[in-house]
C-alpha cells in the first residue's frame, strides 16, 4: 500500500466503472485500451469463452510465457472475478514495482482489489444487462452465378454443382449475452461483509458456439481488536463452454476439412446444404473435397467444463505502533473436463474421416502462504522510512489425463454415436491411446523493500527479493532480483510549491531485475519417450538452466497542472531480457536420440518504448461535466541475440495449407536485429510481361506484426442524471499475414480478388497487409431515475443505460477483423510468442447492442 503521490515505479491505475462500462467475459477484456503500454486480444475473436491474452511493454520471451502475473487480493496467480466485483486494477509495468514479485515479474504484475463490505446498513445492488449480437463484417464472396462464370472463363469444361448457397448464411447468425448479478454489503465497525452471485450467458453469432457461466464471491473482515483483523476471500465459478472448431490445422484424413470459419469462405457457393434425399450434400473445393460445414456444425460436439474455486485466509496484527505483521494462507483448485465427439457420419461416403471420441481431464491445485513484517517511523521530522520483509511459498500441482479412441470397422455404429464420450470402453485397445501426468512445482522466496521520504520531496525505493524454484537444476535453482528508484517531488520546491498552474510534478527513475521461470516443472531434466516398445531420448538434461532475466530502465513525469484538472504521465523504458529459455534441436547424430532436444538459455530480446496517459476535466459547470481519458504506447521489439546467430525458421501455417502451396511453407523468423514473429516468405516482384506469371524473390522478411503505437481515448459527459461514454481505440501499423485469402486461393478464388486468383499460391507478400486500425469500441448512455421518482417503490436508485459495441471500425484490412491470433498450428512455433498478426479461422468479432439496468436497494 503506497499513496500514489509517493509511488517511484510505473503504475497504471483502471477504474471500476471502466470495467464495467460494457459486459465482458472476463474482466481481462475491459483493459483494452485503457492502459499505455497494456495490449489485450482475445486468442479467437468473438467466440464465447475464448482466453484473453495480455502483453505488458511487448513480448520479451521466445519460448517460455510472457504472461503478466495476475494477484488477486495477495492470491498469486488467481484467475480474474467478475469485473462488477472489482474495485480496482493496477498496472505495474517497471522494475521497481515488479522486483517484489522476482522470478514472475518479468512479464508485469495485474494488482486486482475486489470490493470489500463498509460500516452501516446493508447495500443491495442489482445488475443485469442483454445484449443482442451479430457478426461485425462478413467477406464479400461470389455468389453461385459468379461463381459459375468465373471458373467457366477459366475451364471452358467446368462443371457447375447444381446448387445455390451462401455458407457464410449457413453458419453466421443473430446471438446475444445475458449478465445478471446481484451483491450485497454492511456491517459494522468490526464486523462488515460482501458478497455477489453472478450468472452469465453467451449464444454465439456462430452456429451452435455458447458459454455459461455461474460466479460467486464473498469478503468478509472482522476487526476482532485494536491490535488483530482477519480476513477471507472465497471465490468460485462452473463454466460449461460448448464450441465449435475454428483456427484449426487441418489434420484430419482429407486435410483442412475440420475447420468452420476457414470452410464457410471456401467451400462453393454452387452447392446446396441438402441432396435430393434430404441428407447433407458433399461438398467440393476448387481440388479437393471438403466437408459439409452444417453438418460440422450439427453433429461435431465439443464442450470444455471449467471449475474454479479459491479461498484466501488472511491476519493483521499489530506487534507494536510502528510495527505490524501480516500473514495469509490460500489454497485453489481448478478442474477441467475437455470432450470432442465425431460420429461414424463423418467416415461414410465421401467424406472419409475418422469418427472419433476424446476425453481429457486437469486437475490444478494451488497453495499459498506469504507473511511479512511492516515497519514504519519517522526518523526525524522530515524523514519517513518504511521496510517491509517476507517470506513466500507456493506449490502448484497439476494431474491430467486424456484418452482418444476411433472408430473401428466391426464396431456398433448406432451405440458409438449414441454413447459418444460416454462410450468410450465400447472401442477395441487398437483404436486407443491413453496419457496421464503429474507435474508438482514449488517457489519458495525471502523479499524485502525499503522506503525513504525525505522533506517531502525526494523519494527513495529498494526492493531485493530471492526466488527459489523447483523448475530449474541444481546449480541454478536460485536467483535475486533487485530494484532501486528514486522520485522528486518538484512542486514540493519554494520555487513551485505555490505554482496556480502547477499542481503536481514528479520525476521517477528506477532500474531492477525481474525473472521468468515460466516452463515446464521438468524441463531442465532428460527426458525419454517409448517407441515400438523401446526408450529413445526425448530431451537432453542441463544443469544449468536458469532463469531468464529482464534488465529494466524505466525514466517518467508525472504532471499535473491547474488543480489537477490535468494530468499528464510520460514514460519511457528499456527492458535487455537475456539467457532466453529455447528447446534446442540438433541433437539427433547421436545414437537413439531421435530428434532430442535440450532446453538452454541462449538469445536475447530488447524491448522499448515511450508511454503517455493524459486525463483531462474539460468543463465542471454546474450540471454538466466533461472528461477525457486519453493514452498512447509505442514498443520496439528486437532480437539481440540467438544461439550462434543462426536464424530460426518455422512455419505457423495450418497444416492443411502444406501440401498444397508451391514453393517452401514457412511463415515466421527469428532472426538478430529482427523483431519477434516477423514474416518470412517469398517477395511479390511482379507479373513477367510475355509469359504472364508471377515473379518471387525466395526467402526475404517480407513483414513485421508488431504495431508501431496503440492508443484509447475515452470521453465521458453527464448532465444532470444523463451519463454518456464514448470509447475509441486503435493500433496503427503491424502486419496481417492473411491466409483465408491464401486458403481461398488455393481452393479455387471464392473471393473477388480474381487478381490473387491468377497468381502462384504461396506465403508471399500478396498476403501481407497493414492491420492498421480505430475502432469504436463502446457507446454507452444511461440515464438515473430522480429519487423523488424512486423513493416510493423503496429503491435508492435506478439507473437505466443501453449501449454499443465494435460499431465501426476504420480500416484498409481485407479480412473480417484486424485483431487476428491464429496459432492453432505450426509443427515449429505452435502456441510460441513467435506467432502473431496470423489470420486464419478466427472466430468473428460481434457487434452488439446491450440494454442495461442497476438497481440499488
Amino acid at each position: 500500500s503506497r499513496k500514489k503521490s509517493d509511488v517511484t515505479g510505473s503504475v497504471s491505475s483502471v477504474k471500476a466503472e471502466e470495467l464495467t462500462a460494457f459486459p465482458v467475459l472476463n474482466a481481462a477484456q475491459a483493459l483494452q485500451g485503457r492502459a499505455a503500454g497494456v495490449e489485450v486480444q482475445s486468442n479467437n475473436g468473438g467466440e464465447p469463452g475464448a482466453p484473453i491474452n495480455i502483453v505488458v511493454r511487448g513480448t520479451n520471451s521466445i519460448g517460455a510465457s510472457s504472461d503478466p502475473l495476475i494477484v488477486v487480493d495477495g492470491f498469486i496467480g488467481a484467475t480474474f472475478p467478475q469485473a462488477n466485483d472489482i474495485q480496482s486494477i493496477e498496472v505495474l509495468k517497471d522494475a521497481s514495482s515488479t522486483a517484489i514479485y522476482g522470478s514472475r515479474g518479468a512479464g508485469g504484475v495485474i494488482l486486482v482489489t475486489t470490493k470489500k463490505g463498509k460500516s452501516g446498513k446493508v447495500s443491495v445492488e442489482v445488475n443485469s444487462s442483454y445484449s443482442i449480437q451479430n457478426i461485425a463484417e462478413r467477406f464479400d464472396l461470389l455468389d453461385a452465378e459468379e461463381y459459375i462464370d468465373f471458373r467457366t472463363d477459366q475451364n471452358p469444361t467446368f462443371v457447375a454443382g447444381g446448387g445455390s448457397t451462401d455458407w457464410q448464411d449457413v453458419i453466421f447468425d443473430s446471438g446475444f449475452t445475458q449478465d445478471h448479478q446481484l451483491s450485497f454489503s454492511g456491517g459494522s465497525d468490526k464486523v462488515n461483509l460482501y458478497s455477489s452471485i453472478n450468472y452469465f450467458k453467451q449464444e454465439g453469432a456462430v452456429a451452435n458456439s455458447e458459454f455459461n457461466r455461474l460466479t460467486f464471491l464473498t469478503n468478509v473482515n472482522a476487526q476482532l481488536n485494536d491490535k488483530l483483523k482477519l480476513g477471507l476471500n472465497v471465490f468460485g465459478s462452473r463454466g460449461v463452454q460448448d464450441g465449435i472448431e475454428t483456427q484449426s490445422s487441418g489434420d484430419n484424413a482429407n486435410g483442412g476439412n475440420d475447420d468452420l470459419i476457414s470452410l464457410a469462405f471456401r467451400s462453393r457457393p454452387d452447392f446446396d446444404v441438402f441432396d435430393a434425399d434430404g441428407n447433407f450434400n458433399t461438398i467440393l473445393g476448387a481440388t479437393d473435397l471438403l466437408t459439409n460445414i452444417a453438418a460440422i456444425a450439427d453433429l461435431v460436439e465439443i464442450e470444455t467444463i471449467t471449475d474454479n474455486y479459491r479461498a484466501n485466509f488472511t491476519a493483521d496484527y499489530n506487534i507494536l505502533k510502528n510495527l505490524k505483521f501480516n500473514t495469509s494462507f490460500g489454497f485453489s483448485v481448478s478442474n477441467e473436463r475437455d470432450t470432442f465427439f465425431k460420429p461414424t457420419f463423418f467416415g461414410t461416403g465421401d467424406f472419409q474421416e475418422i469418427p472419433k471420441s476424446e476425453l481429457s481431464t486437469t486437475r490444478r491445485t494451488t497453495y499459498l502462504t506469504e507473511s511479512y513484517l511492516n515497519y514504519t517511523a519517522d526518523i526525524t521530522e522530515n524523514i519517513n522510512f518504511s521496510a517491509l520483509a517476507g517470506y513466500s511459498y507456493q506449490e502448484n500441482a497439476r494431474q491430467s489425463f486424456e484418452i482418444e479412441s476411433t472408430f473401428q470397422q466391426g464396431l456398433d455404429a448406432e451405440v458409438f454415436d449414441r454413447l459418444g464420450v460416454d462410450g468410450l470402453e465400447f472401442n477395441t485397445p487398437e483404436g486407443s491411446t491413453a496419457e496421464s501426468r503429474s507435474t508438482v512445482q514449488e517457489i519458495q522466496s525471502v523479499f524485502g523493500r525499503v522506503n525513504l521520504d525525505i522533506l517531502d520531496k525526494y523519494l527513495i525505493t529498494a526492493t531485493v527479493r530471492r526466488d527459489g524454484s523447483s523448475n530449474f537444476a541444481l546449480n541454478e535453482k536460485y536467483a535475486t532480483f533487485p530494484s532501486a528508484a528514486i522520485g522528486w517531488k518538484v512542486s514540493n520546491e519554494d520555487f513551485l510549491k505555490d505554482s496556480n498552474v502547477v499542481s503536481n510534478l514528479k520525476v521517477r527513475a528506477s532500474y531492477g531485475e525481474t525473472g521468468n521461470q515460466a516452463i515446464g516443472p521438468f524441463d531442465s531434466l532428460g527426458a525419454f519417450e517409448a517407441s515400438n516398445g523401446s526408450l529413445i531420448r526425448d530431451r537432453f538434461a542441463n544443469s544449468d538452466l536458469k532463469w531468464e532475466t529482464s534488465f529494466q530502465t524505466n525514466v517518467g513525469v508525472d504532471l499535473g497542472l491547474l488543480n489537477d484538472r490535468i494530468n499528464l504521465t510520460v514514460d519511457y523504458y528499456n527492458i535487455d531480457t537475456e539467457d532466453l529459455l529455447l528447446e534446442v534441436s540438433g541433437f539427433g547424430a547421436f545414437a537413439g536420440t531421435g530428434d532430442a532436444i535440450q532446453f538452454q538459455n541462449v538469445g536475447e530480446v530488447n524491448n522499448r518504448g515511450l508511454e503517455v496517459s493524459l486525463n483531462t476535466l474539460n468543463i465542471s459547470n454546474g450540471d454538466f461535466r466533461w472528461s477525457t481519458d486519453f493514452n498512447w504506447a509505442t514498443n520496439k521489439n528486437e532480437i539481440k541475440a540467438l544461439r550462434n546467430d543462426t536464424d530460426i525458421i518455422g512455419d505457423a501455417s495450418p497444416g492443411f495449407l502444406r501440401g498444397r502451396l508451391e514453393g517452401r511453407t514457412d511463415t515466421t523468423i527469428l532472426r538478430v536485429g529482427e523483431a519477434l514473429g516477423t514474416f518470412f516468405g517469398s517477395q511479390f516482384l511482379g507479373v513477367d510481361e510475355i509469359t504472364g506469371e508471377s515473379i518471387f524473390e525466395e526467402d526475404q522478411i517480407i513483414g513485421d506484426p508488431n504495431p508501431d503505437w496503440t492508443f484509447g481515448i475515452t470521453n465521458n459527459f453527464s448532465y444532470k442524471n444523463i451519463d454518456l461514454s464514448i470509447f475509441v481505440q486503435g493500433v496503427q501499423g503491424g502486419d496481417i499475414l492473411n491466409l483465408n485469402a491464401l486458403a481461398m486461393t488455393v481452393e479455387g478464388s471464392n473471393t473477388e480478388s480474381v487478381e490473387l486468383a491468377n497468381t502462384t499460391s504461396r506465403v508471399s507478400s500478396q498476403f501481407v497487409e497493414d492491420g492498421s486500425y480505430v475502432r469504436l469500441k463502446n457507446v454507452a448512455i444511461g440515464y438515473t431515475l430522480p429519487k423523488d421518482a424512486v423513493r416510493g417503490l423503496g429503491v435508492e436508485s435506478i439507473r437505466l443505460g443501453v449501449s454499443g459495441q465494435n460499431l465501426l471500425t476504420f480500416t484498409d484490412y481485407s479480412g473480417l477483423d484486424p485483431e487476428v491470433s491464429f496459432n492453432d498450428s505450426g509443427d515449429d512455433f505452435a502456441g510460441s510468442n513467435s506467432v502473431r498478426g496470423i489470420d486464419f479461422g478466427n472466430y468473428p468479432t460481434i457487434r452488439s447492442v446491450t440494454f442495461s439496468l442497476n438497481l440499488k436497494f
